[in-house]
């Protein structure tokens, strides 16, 4: 039992110091990339690195508080949670109250500060899901249509905003979700072809997507237009060769790199420290994932394992279409690098997300120290027996 907390606690060690690195160099890289444009816009050159300080500090205390609840409180409310953060989604689409950018409306601004509801999304849709999945065969027809309507409220939200990035990221983590928990395997094949046919779907219905696709194909054949912030990054990476031009000495982000703060913040790590400096981020960001896992495999409960699994994975997925994106291996797509761009909102989700992580461990970790379990999973039968019952029972209709 002893070995057993011991193992819990040094893995929690080796993540969060692993997650602390990871923030120390988006700060780094917050103040160099940002500091000529926070001169140029705002007279001082402290102008984001000070907030993305406030908002970092901020977070912590949303990681600690969420992080002394029980995650059972999450689980049990999830789809409460879930219609709560769509309510808050669907007043960035209403005209006098959200913010407009770029043709999308993404942001309520209050007090001077822009907040994007998008990003707390993420993480109710893996409560929401949880609850709907496992509780799927308890349920009726009528309870099945209305807690699957809250799951999926506020991905028909993110598409009227539009925001198919975040979109993606929440069908994919839905259905990871779903194929973690004891949904019935056949309908969930079902399902994930017929949701990826209608992302498909969504993905061609509107011509800047597709303008984006071919970009993607062949940036050069517009490069003073759609294609300038991806060739752009290709030239902070060329720059950056092996070793990189060294801190702070990035040409790019002198205002030719769009969003260099934020979503190409990748880039000007690549510019300034290389291939070096990008090779141990990959490797930071790959031991926080593994670390992650490994973490929630400790839980002895299948609910927490999923709950847990579904955190790690949905931070991992925004690391990699990041850096994807920003290395052209990707459409691109407003997505930041979770941790190390700018951004309060980002930033605060993700640690809320944190904060879940470590109220499952610690949960775990408690009944480690108590000797006791408060949940026993329930044993479900091998899948051989549950098609042999399952033919059984159309036999027997």
């Amino acid at each position: 039992m002893n070995d057993e907390i011991s193992d819990v606690d040094r893995l929690i060690k080796v993540f969060l110091s692993t997650l602390a690195i990871i923030i120390t160099i988006g700060l780094i890289m917050v103040w160099s990339s940002s500091y000529i444009l926070a001169s140029e816009s705002f007279g001082t050159p402290y102008h984001y690195i000070i907030r993305q300080l406030i908002y970092l500090f901020m977070a912590i205390g949303v990681a600690y508080g969420v992080s002394k609840t029980k995650y059972t409180f999450w689980i049990k409310y999830g789809y409460l949670v879930n219609i709560l953060a769509s309510l808050i989604v669907a007043l960035t689409i209403v005209k006098g109250i959200g913010a407009s950018a770029k043709g999308a409306s993404r942001w309520l601004s209050f007090g001077g500060m822009s907040i994007q509801p998008g990003e707390i999304v993420k993480f109710t849709v893996i409560l929401s899901a949880l609850s709907f999945f496992e509780n799927w065969n308890k349920m009726d027809n009528k309870e099945r249509l209305k807690h699957g309507g809250t799951l999926f409220l506020p991905l028909a939200l993110l598409i009227k905003q539009p925001d198919f990035g975040t979109f993606f990221i929440c069908f994919v983590v839905i259905s990871f979700v779903c194929f973690m928990s004891s949904f019935p395997r056949k309908y969930f094949y079902y399902s994930l072809m017929g949701g990826g046919l209608a992302g498909v779907a969504i993905l061609f219905s509107q011509a800047y997507r597709v303008k984006r696709m071919l970009t993607y194909l062949d940036p050069w054949k517009n490069p003073q237009g759609s294609g300038f912030q991806i060739i752009q990054s290709y030239m902070a990476f060329a720059n950056g060769a092996i070793f990189g031009q060294g801190l702070g000495n990035s040409n790019e982000k002198l205002f030719y790199l769009p969003e260099a703060h934020n979503d190409f913040i990748f880039s000007v790590i690549g510019e300034e420290l290389g291939f070096i400096g990008v090779f141990f981020l990959i490797c930071l960001f790959v031991a926080f994932i593994y670390f992650g896992f490994k973490l929630a495999l400790q839980v002895k409960d299948r609910i927490g394992i999923i709950m847990a699994s579904a955190i790690v994975f949905v931070l991992g997925l925004q690391a990699l279409l990041n850096m994807g994106v920003v290395l052209g291996l990707l459409p691109t797509k407003g997505l930041n690098l979770p941790f190390v761009s700018y951004g309060g909102s980002s930033l605060m989700c993700n640690f809320f997300g944190i904060g879940l992580l470590l109220s499952v461990i610690k949960g775990h970790r408690e009944q480690l120290v108590n000797g006791t379990e408060d949940y026993k999973p329930r044993k479900t039968a091998s899948r051989s027996k549950r098609v042999e019952e399952e033919v059984d029972s159309e036999v027997l209709v």
